[in-house]
C-alpha cells in the first residue's frame, strides 16, 4: 500500500517539481548573469590592470564561457522538455519556457526503462518557500547549487573522465556482491540501491545479471536519470561543460572550459532478460513502511542491498538501519560504502538529526541484527574534477552486513 498524504502534502510536491524545473529551465540566464558579473568587474580596476587583462586574453575566455553556459542550458532543456512522465499537471505561467509538469510524491512511480559534498542524494528542498500562483519562481543559489551538482555527477556516473572515481567506489561493492552470491543464479536475485542518483551503480549491477532496482529522491536525479536511461540514443550523444561554474583553483583555460562527453555506454544495451528498474520516491516512505503493495513486497524480500554514499542523509539513522535489516532476505547482504557527512545536522529547517560516529554506527548496526565483515576504508573523492587544484578527499567506510537475527 503507498503512503497516503494530505491535499497540502500533495501541493507542497507539486510546487518544489515546478521549481525544480524552472530552475533547469532559468540555468542560462541565471549563469550567464554570474558571468557578467566577472565583465562587470573589469570596469572597477585601473585602465592599465584593465589592459594587461586584456592582453591575457581574459575578454574572451569570458566569451568562451558565455559558449559553454548555451551549451549547458541546451542539454538541461533537453532534461524538462517533458517532465510529464512523472503524471502531473503545472501551471503554464510558473516556468521560464512556460512548460513543465511537477513530480511524484514519494511512492512507487518507476521509470519505464527499456528493461523491466555534498552528496548528491541530499533531500532537495528549497531554502525558502514559494508560492506558485504568485508568478515564475526565481531560482536560489542553493537551487543552482544543485544543478550545478547534477551536471557534474553526469561526469562521475555517466563519463569515461569519471571511470577512476566511479572504479573507487562501484568495483568494491559489485566484486563483494559477485563474491557473496557465487554459484548463485543471479537472475533470481533482488538487489536494491538507494540513493541511487543517476543510476549508473544500479545498472552496472543490472549488466550483472541480477534484479536490481534503484531508488531516488531527488527530482533534480530523477528528471536527468530518466534522460540518460530512456531517450539516450548512442554513446557520446552529449557533451557538458561541468567545470565553468567557478573561476576558483583552476589550473589553466583549457581545464576550466574541458568539455566532457556522456554517455561512456549505451544505457538501453543491457542483456536479454534485464531486470532494472527505478522508484522515485524516499527510501523510508516506500521501503519502510510496515503495509506494502502485495505486487511489490518488502519485508524480508530483498537478498542484497548496495548503499553508496547515502547513510548519511539519514534523519534518524536508527530507522534507516531497521528498515534495511527488515526488508532483507534471511541471511542477505548489506554492502556500504561511504563517509558520514550527516546531511540534516544543523539544518536551517530544523528538522530532528541523529549523528553518530562511526563505531557507533556500526555497534548500531551489529544490535539491530547484522553481523560485519571486510571492513576497510576506501579513499575516494565525489563528483570531484582531478585536474583542479583543489580536491576533497573522503575516508569512505567500506563493510558488508549480513542479516543474521531479527531486528529487536
Amino acid at each position: 500500500m503507498c503512503p497516503q498524504f494530505s491535499e497540502d502534502d500533495v501541493e507542497e510536491e507539486q510546487a518544489h517539481f515546478q521549481h525544480v524545473v524552472s530552475t533547469f529551465q532559468q540555468y542560462a540566464r541565471y549563469s550567464l548573469n554570474a558571468n557578467n558579473r566577472r565583465r562587470k568587474d573589469i570596469h572597477t580596476i585601473p585602465l592599465a590592470d584593465r589592459e594587461l587583462l586584456t592582453k591575457l586574453g581574459y575578454g574572451q575566455k569570458l566569451k568562451d564561457v558565455d559558449k559553454a553556459i548555451l551549451a549547458n542550458a541546451a542539454f538541461l532543456n533537453k532534461i524538462v522538455e517533458s517532465p510529464e512522465i512523472f503524471g502531473h499537471a503545472i501551471d503554464a505561467d510558473t516556468s521560464e519556457a512556460g512548460n513543465g509538469t511537477p513530480g511524484p510524491r514519494a511512492e512507487e512511480t518507476a521509470y519505464e526503462h527499456a528493461h523491466p559534498h555534498t552528496h548528491a542524494h541530499s533531500h532537495d528542498r528549497p531554502t525558502r518557500p514559494s508560492d506558485p500562483r504568485k508568478g515564475r519562481y526565481r531560482p536560489t543559489e542553493f537551487d543552482m547549487d544543485k544543478l550545478r551538482s547534477t551536471i557534474k555527477l553526469f561526469v562521475r556516473d555517466w563519463s569515461r573522465d569519471g571511470k577512476t572515481e566511479r572504479d573507487l567506489c562501484y568495483e568494491p561493492m559489485k566484486q563483494a556482491l559477485e563474491e557473496h552470491f557465487e554459484g548463485k543464479d543471479r537472475g533470481t536475485l533482488r538487489v536494491l540501491v538507494p540513493g541511487a542518483g543517476l543510476g549508473r551503480l544500479a545498472y552496472d549491477v543490472a549488466r550483472l545479471g541480477f534484479a536490481c532496482q534503484g531508488n531516488e529522491f531527488s527530482h533534480y536525479m530523477l528528471l536527468a536519470s530518466y534522460l540518460i536511461l530512456n531517450r539516450t540514443q548512442s554513446i557520446d550523444e552529449h557533451t557538458i561543460y561541468p567545470y565553468i561554474h567557478s573561476f576558483s583553483n583552476v589550473l589553466s583555460r583549457e581545464t576550466l572550459l574541458k568539455a566532457v562527453t556522456i554517455p561512456d555506454v549505451l544505457p538501453s544495451d543491457l542483456p536479454p532478460g534485464s531486470n532494472f528498474s527505478l522508484v522515485a520516491g524516499d527510501f523510508e516512505e516506500i521501503y519502510g513502511a510496515e503495509d506494502t503493495d502485495e505486487n511489490e513486497p518488502q519485508a524480508g524480500k530483498w537478498d542484497a542491498i548496495l548503499t553508496c554514499f547515502f547513510i548519511d542523509t539519514a534523519k534518524n539513522i536508527v530507522n534507516y538501519l531497521r528498515v534495511l535489516h527488515r526488508i532483507l532476505a534471511p541471511g542477505g547482504v548489506w554492502i556500504n560504502l561511504g563517509p558520514l557527512l550527516w546531511h540534516f545536522e544543523n539544518n536551517e529547517h530544523e528538522y530532528p538529526s541523529i549523528e553518530l560516529d562511526l563505531s557507533e554506527v556500526k555497534e548500531l548496526a551489529r544490535t539491530i541484527g547484522f553481523k560485519l565483515y571486510d571492513e576497510r576504508t576506501i579513499d575516494t573523492s565525489y563528483s570531484s574534477n582531478d585536474q583542479s587544484m583543489l580536491r576533497y578527499i573522503y575516508h569512505a567506510a567500506f563493510w558488508k552486513a549480513v542479516k543474521v537475527s531479527p531486528a529487536e
